[in-house]
């Protein structure tokens, strides 16, 4: 197993083709409807990875994000936000601590490499089948502290700030 994702968000269709996408790369999934039911959820499945829509009923995924980030259990989570961003969601989601975006509609393949990159984040072996967290060599543990900084500003790519 690649390791565990909380894909949160309102559309049960969207769900399920992140459901289908990240699984067949082999990734354990769980899902939340809203933010409120991701709170519920979180502290039972510990996932290594939460996607989170912006907009959702009871509460949106920034807010979510935020209450992620307030907490300390979860503080040092990876966030991603999976959703058609306009650029005010994008600086709030920085202002948050997002780590990461990707627009919808979005390519499979995009939504795999950032789930994988921000597994990596924390050391978990999510990358490529055969690459393992504790096999480094010095210059990928610097790689990895590379982009661990650079999550403190999360990735913005074109696709998402066509919004």
């Amino acid at each position: 197993m690649s390791g565990r994702v909380l894909v949160v968000d309102d559309s049960e269709v969207i769900r399920q083709l992140i459901r289908v996408n990240l699984e067949l790369e082999g990734f354990e999934v769980v899902t939340a409807a809203d933010g409120a039911e991701c709170l519920e959820v979180i502290r039972r499945v510990q996932p290594d990875v939460v996607t989170l829509d912006v907009v959702m009923p009871r509460l949106d995924g920034l807010r979510t994000a935020a209450r992620l980030r307030a907490t300390p259990d979860t503080s040092r989570l990876p966030i991603a936000i999976v959703s058609a961003c306009t650029p005010a969601d994008l600086d709030l989601g920085e202002t948050v601590g997002v780590d990461g975006y990707l627009g919808k509609p979005f390519d499979p393949a995009d939504l795999v490499a950032l789930v994988r990159r921000l597994m990596r984040l924390t050391g978990h072996p999510g990358g490529p089948p055969g690459e393992e967290a504790g096999a480094e060599t010095g210059e990928q543990a610097g790689d990895r502290a590379g982009e661990a900084a650079a999550a403190v500003r999360p990735e913005r790519t074109e696709r998402t700030d066509r919004g």
